[in-house]
């Protein structure tokens, strides 16, 4: 399925929401770092159902972020950069220590007293994997120079991205909206069948 991301060198540019003729995938990401942080802020300043609202558009972000660098960044890390097996095995067991994190938050009520300390765990676990993610994994691909592989791989987490908006809008009751309710999983799903259709649209 990544391979279409591989082939294709021509950056171009696309409607709303899609990648910029300059947006390269790396780039994207680390704004989503950014973001991410921001949503951890959110929920740590919020109480009562604004923190569990807050917690959740947080969990789905997370869902949805690591979906799209399994399907787009991993697959193309591991053909394309020196001991990206390597690599990329070090990330995985990073996401495997917060997701570990994340189930055991996702059971807990938010006004739990274990809830912020467990928190706190899932921030410190998220932020040095975005860190090593950062230092390892980003730093080998940009130093490939292919800017029309790495826009064309921003495509796939953009249509990624458009599944679970950090902000949706309140009241609007829409395919986009409602998963934000739904079971993380469906996430998931919907995030990977979003980077594969645009994996499909750039073949």
């Amino acid at each position: 399925m990544t391979r279409e991301y591989e082939h294709n060198d021509t950056a171009r540019s696309g409607g709303s929401g899609s990648a910029g003729p300059k947006e390269d995938v790396v780039a994207l990401l680390m704004a989503q770092h950014s973001e991410i942080r921001k949503l951890f802020d959110e929920v740590e300043r919020t109480d009562g159902d604004a923190r569990r609202d807050a917690f959740r558009h947080l969990v789905r972000y997370l869902a949805v972020h690591e979906t799209a660098e399994e399907e787009v960044v991993h697959p193309y890390a591991r053909r394309s950069v020196d001991d990206g097996t390597d690599v990329v095995r070090d990330r995985l067991a990073e996401e495997k220590k917060a997701k570990e994190i994340l189930t055991e938050l996702d059971s807990m009520d938010p006004k739990d007293p274990r809830f912020l300390p467990a928190l706190a765990r899932l921030r410190t676990a998220v932020t040095e994997h975005a860190q090593a993610e950062e230092r390892y994994e980003f730093a080998l691909l940009s130093g490939l120079n292919h800017p029309g592989r790495l826009a064309a791989m921003a495509r796939g987490v953009r249509a990624a991205e458009a599944v679970a908006p950090t902000r949706p809008h309140p009241g609007v009751q829409s395919a986009t909206a409602n998963v934000l309710v739904g079971p993380v999983a469906a996430v998931v799903d919907r995030a990977r069948d979003a980077v594969r259709r645009a994996a499909g649209e750039d073949g």
